[in-house]
């Protein structure tokens, strides 16, 4: 079986299953908890920086809302490497958790509804975004399975394309496909600056609009390195029939570090239908 070995254990979150069980109970313990039902969702945006960081952030997201057993998550390509629409087809994805299997099936029904995708494990090999949203998966839904896509196309037609076929693949599925964007928000400006302009993003998302993401994402120069992502997981929202979406957290890394001159800013948002 093809294993895709962790990149950034020890870094990102911490390297051994001891320690890292620790560190989301700690996440879990600062972030937003449910004391009533979970709630549905169709989509998601949950941030990906170190867990240090935004951990309690993405753990608002999962902790609050039914999570099926079957995902796509769709992550932004910082490393500039690979195919600009990256997947993973066969095998699983390692962390000092486990091993979270690929969904093959899924994988393969959203490669037929597109050109644009091609298998390359080069984009994925050191991408550090959506390997860190699998350890709370594994801590909450161990049976989960899940498709890596790694997105880099600075066109909006072929986030709108990939979407699509996102769209009709969890469509056809015949069970809940969650389909969870990883971003983090505006980079290294000021808090106020940050704020200011995370705002721009999280309207648009809570908006329910991909195109107008995409467009004030460049006009007002939000540095949010996972719009790719973001914009098609609200088409493929959009297209399932997504009629709302909710802030579940906001925050920025200032607000753990103090310090306030640079920070980046992390939001966690839920995309539902009625």
């Amino acid at each position: 079986m093809k294993v895709r070995m962790p990149a950034v254990a020890g870094r990102f979150y911490e390297g051994t299953a001891e320690r890292l069980d620790r560190q989301l109970d700690d996440c879990f313990a600062a972030g937003e908890r449910s004391d009533g039902p979970k709630a549905p969702f169709i989509g998601a945006v949950v941030p990906h920086a170190g867990l240090m960081f935004s951990g309690h952030v993405a753990a608002s997201f999962f902790a609050t809302h039914q999570l099926p057993r079957r995902y796509f998550i769709l992550c932004p390509n910082h490393t500039g490497e690979g195919h600009f629409a990256a997947i993973q087809t066969t095998g699983a994805w390692r962390t000092p958790l486990g091993d979270a299997p690929i969904d093959s099936d899924l994988a393969q029904a959203v490669m037929a509804r597109t050109k644009l995708i091609r298998e390359d494990a080069a984009a994925h090999a050191r991408e550090h975004s959506l390997e860190v949203q699998l350890p709370f998966l594994q801590r909450l839904r161990p049976d989960f399975s899940f498709v890596p896509l790694c997105l880099g196309a600075h066109r909006y037609e072929v986030a709108e394309e990939i979407g699509e076929a996102i769209a009709a693949a969890v469509a056809d599925a015949g069970e809940p496909v969650g389909i969870v964007a990883s971003s983090d928000l505006n980079h290294y400006e000021d808090q106020q600056a940050t704020l200011r302009k995370d705002q721009i993003a999280i309207d648009r998302i809570l908006a329910l609009d991909a195109r107008g993401l995409w467009d004030e994402v460049a006009a007002f120069d939000v540095s949010m390195c996972g719009f790719i992502p973001v914009t098609t997981m609200l088409v493929a929202a959009r297209r399932l029939g997504a009629s709302g979406a909710s802030l579940v957290r906001h925050a920025t890394s200032g607000d753990v570090n103090h310090d306030y001159a640079q920070v980046v800013g992390y939001a966690a948002c839920a995309i539902t239908k009625n």
